[in-house]
Formats: C-alpha cells, sequence, structure tokens
C-alpha cells in the first residue's frame, strides 16, 4: 500500500487543524491556562466550569443539535443562511456566561474573555446576515489577543495558529481569502479593542 498523496496529507491536515481550532473546542484550553494563571487555586474549578460550560459545552450542543435536526452531515453549517438561528443561541450562552462569571467575581480577564467572545459572536451575526466571515478565523484571533494580554510575548506564540487557520478554511474550500482575512483582522482588532478598555 503506498503513501498517501501530497494533495491528500494536505487535506487531512487542514482538516485536522480546522478542528482543533473550533472556537468552542478551542476555548477549553484557553480558558483553563488563563484561569490557572489568574484565579485563587480554590475558586480554579469553579470558574473554569462555568467557562467551559457557557464557552465550550452549550455552544457545542447548540451546533450538534441544529446539524442534527436539519439532518446535515457537515459541522461547519456551510450554508450562511442556516447559521443565523444557532448563533443566536450560541450568543446568549456567552452573554449568560459573562453575566455568571461576574456574579461569581471571576477575574477580570476571564469576564473580558467571555464578554469579547458574546460581542464578536454578536458581530458574526450581523455580518452574517449579508456575507459570510469566516467564525474560525475571528474564534482563534481573539483568544490569541487574551492570551497576549495575559502572558505578553509568551502568549503571542499562540498567535501562530491565525495563519494555519485562514489557510486551511481556504484549501477546504470553507471560505474565500477575503472572508478569512476579515475574521482575523476583525477578532484581533476587536478583542484589542474590548480587552484594553475592560482590563
Amino acid at each position: 500500500m503506498g503513501s498517501p498523496a501530497p494533495e491528500d496529507m494536505k487535506g487531512r491536515f487542514a482538516r485536522l487543524i480546522s478542528v482543533i481550532t473550533y472556537a468552542p473546542l478551542l476555548s477549553i484550553p484557553i480558558f483553563l491556562i488563563i484561569n490557572y494563571f489568574s484565579t485563587e487555586e480554590s475558586a480554579f474549578l469553579s470558574i473554569s466550569l462555568i467557562s467551559i460550560v457557557f464557552a465550550a459545552i452549550l455552544p457545542l450542543s447548540i451546533v450538534f443539535l441544529w446539524v442534527s435536526l436539519r439532518k446535515e452531515s457537515d459541522k461547519d453549517i456551510p450554508k450562511r443562511e442556516d447559521r443565523s438561528y444557532p448563533l443566536i443561541f450560541v450568543i446568549l450562552s456567552y452573554l449568560i456566561g459573562t453575566l455568571v462569571l461576574i456574579a461569581f467575581q471571576a477575574p477580570l480577564i476571564t469576564i473580558g474573555l467571555m464578554f469579547c467572545y458574546f460581542s464578536n459572536t454578536l458581530v458574526i451575526f450581523l455580518i452574517n446576515l449579508h456575507w459570510k466571515i469566516s467564525i474560525h478565523s475571528m474564534g482563534v484571533a481573539g483568544p490569541a489577543v487574551a492570551m497576549i494580554f495575559s502572558f505578553g510575548y509568551l502568549g503571542a506564540i499562540s498567535g501562530l495558529f491565525i495563519p494555519l487557520v485562514m489557510w486551511s478554511r481556504v484549501h477546504l474550500k470553507k471560505h474565500t481569502v477575503s472572508q478569512v482575512i476579515a475574521g482575523a483582522l476583525l477578532g484581533l482588532i476587536l478583542t484589542t479593542i474590548q480587552l484594553y478598555l475592560l482590563l
């Protein structure tokens, strides 16, 4: 049995990058890392659980439920028109998560990041009404900014995923070049402004 063709290898790598940088999944290690270094030991588990429930578990459940109800095979929900309803519920999850984190007196960076998930996704929803923007690109750019705010130059390492994600989405023909660039730029700019004002 021969080795996979170069294009097959590229496709597999692109799909791997696309899966591991799916915004709700990526939020899990991001929140865990930020919370580990910013919360007291006694509060780490509770704050992290709240973060993961509202930033990952509920959004993932909403998307999977929507896909299964519509009997779609592509969990990226490729049609722009089909994204509005799941986005509304995901936005609500982020908003409630922000309020719960405030109630539990979570660190400002954790509250700020959850708020950015809410506000950035709201912007995506509004843009998506007219144009399909890359949620993947914005979903990796925003957390990268939060990592930089938390860890400085060391946190910038997470930004290395941004060009990889942009390439993967274009290679998989999920987005155009302009859509991934717009997503990344909006994620970087909006998150930087919001975290700067909040922190």
